[in-house]
């Protein structure tokens, strides 16, 4: 998704014109000094920072420095970052400013073309080369774009470079090209790993996201859907990984449960949304297969990690349990997510270090006695444990005997970590002793962390404790 910010009237105008020549972009206008936009704003540097962390395409209809340090604190991995252009009111100028592995400076020409003036174009090696290596067609990735800084210093330099394997897209660029040069370019499907002074190509399993797939280029047959189930993280958009940021912004139609769902926008006026009760995990999945499979792009949302007591489990059983060949031939991918257990371990050090398990308390989708037999065992097993759904209205008497049954095998001062909403507005994180676990200081909101017989605590200068399970067992090694 493309967004383009606009600050006046004039620039409007400009905008317009650009929108003209990028189907589906959207038109941010600031509240007050611009009529006609799809959305406004009334805030320039939260609404750049919100777009830019949800992976969407920026175009600033505004001064390059007003954009720059609208993002410079946020502004982390190069290779994450989504195209950034600043773009004159007048139209007289296109700037491309971030995101040259994401193609900022195609875009750039894009624009500069709708506007008929020249970009202002500065990489030194597509400048020269006629081609960014950093950034090949979508049908290719690069595999490791983390050499490919020192390889375009030395072809800068003065080294040239041969190329195995079929790369059209450089034949026409301006590459100092010799059979037996130093560098070397090899498009692959091998997994081979790279040498020194080597960048390897290799063509994308699904190449192209929401088009057809190659046995289907002419054959009149509808494009590809894909359905990605996202994990949210905590609750903070910062604990959210950049590619689920990316997939979001690009979703036709957006699925979850309410909570999650109004967490991870706000979205576009072009994005559909569909929110159900968390009971619904089956008719949803199933739901979104069948809109994926009209060759949409869909996201269903999970808070965490998907895969961790969420949705994903639930995806995969539906498309277990379906002989639809639509729904096999949609492009399924799981995104990982920060998984609430982690976030509160991370907040109090490190209490699972060593070996330790997940255990839900809910006895919804399981029976209790099965909790109970997987919970003592775990116990006398000495892994440290984070229990999910610890306690609700409907089943308060359960918590209790969860403690009962970790007071057979832990000492009392074994650490307890409670951690309450982290990562959202309003989050707690208390470390106690198991003598002093309670049921009424949790609710279905916390996330509890219970040591294991190594786990240690000690104060913190700031207050509160560090807690750490070592990563040794038994006797301390000597250093």
């Amino acid at each position: 998704m493309t967004v383009i910010l606009v600050l006046s009237a004039l620039g409007m105008k400009t905008a317009l014109r650009i929108k003209a020549g990028l189907p589906g972009a959207a038109i941010y206008g600031f509240e007050g000094r611009v009529e006609g936009a799809d959305v406004s704003f009334s805030n320039f540097g939260e609404t750049i920072r919100e777009r830019y962390q949800s992976g969407q395409t920026i175009i600033a209809l505004c001064a390059a420095g007003i954009t720059i340090r609208s993002l410079a604190l946020i502004l982390d991995n190069k290779g994450a970052e989504p195209p950034v252009l600043a773009v004159a009111d007048d139209g007289s100028a296109v700037v491309p400013l971030l995101g040259g592995t994401a193609g900022v400076n195609v875009l750039a020409r894009q624009i500069a073309q709708i506007l008929d003036v020249a970009p202002a174009i500065t990489t030194s090696g597509e400048l020269r080369f006629g081609t960014c290596l950093l950034n090949p067609p979508p049908e290719f990735i690069l595999k490791n774009p983390e050499d490919a800084k020192t390889f375009i210093s030395d072809l800068l330099a003065g080294k040239t470079v041969r190329i195995e394997g079929d790369a059209p897209w450089l034949k026409e660029a301006r590459l100092p090209l010799d059979d037996s040069g130093e560098l070397l370019i090899r498009v692959t499907t091998s997994d081979a790993a790279p040498q020194e002074g080597e960048l390897i190509f290799q063509p994308r399993k699904d190449p192209v996201i929401n088009a057809a797939t190659s046995e289907d280029i002419g054959a009149g047959a509808p494009k590809r859907g894909r359905l990605a189930v996202v994990g949210l993280g905590p609750g903070d958009p910062d604990f959210m990984i950049p590619v689920v940021k990316q997939e979001i912004a690009r979703a036709e139609i957006i699925l979850g449960y309410e909570t999650y769902v109004r967490m991870a926008g706000p979205f576009r006026p072009d994005q559909t949304v569909h929110m159900t009760d968390n009971r619904e995990e089956m008719q949803r999945a199933r739901h979104a297969f069948e809109l994926a499979a009209t060759g949409r792009s869909v996201v269903m949302i999970s808070s965490g990690d998907p895969g961790v007591f969420a949705m994903a489990a639930a995806v995969i059983e539906a498309l277990h349990d379906s002989d639809d060949p639509t729904w096999h031939n949609v492009h399924l991918e799981i995104l990982p997510g920060v998984s609430a257990a982690l976030a509160a371990a991370s907040h109090s050090g490190a209490p699972l270090g060593h070996d330790f398990c997940i255990l839900s308390l809910s006895d919804n989708l399981k029976p209790w006695d099965i909790i109970e037999k997987r919970l003592a065992l775990a116990a006398e097993a000495d892994f440290a444990m984070a229990f999910y759904n610890p306690i609700s209205k409907p089943r308060p008497w359960q918590l209790p005997r969860a403690i009962e049954i970790l007071r057979q095998y832990r000492s009392p001062e074994t650490p307890i970590v409670l951690g309450r909403d982290i990562g959202r507005p309003g989050a707690s994180l208390r470390v106690i002793p198991l003598a002093e676990l309670t049921p009424q200081q949790v609710d279905m909101r916390t996330v509890i962390i219970v040591g294991s017989s190594l786990t240690r605590s000690f104060d913190r200068i700031d207050g509160g404790k560090w807690v750490y399970t070592p990563r040794w067992y038994g006797t301390k090694p000597e250093v």
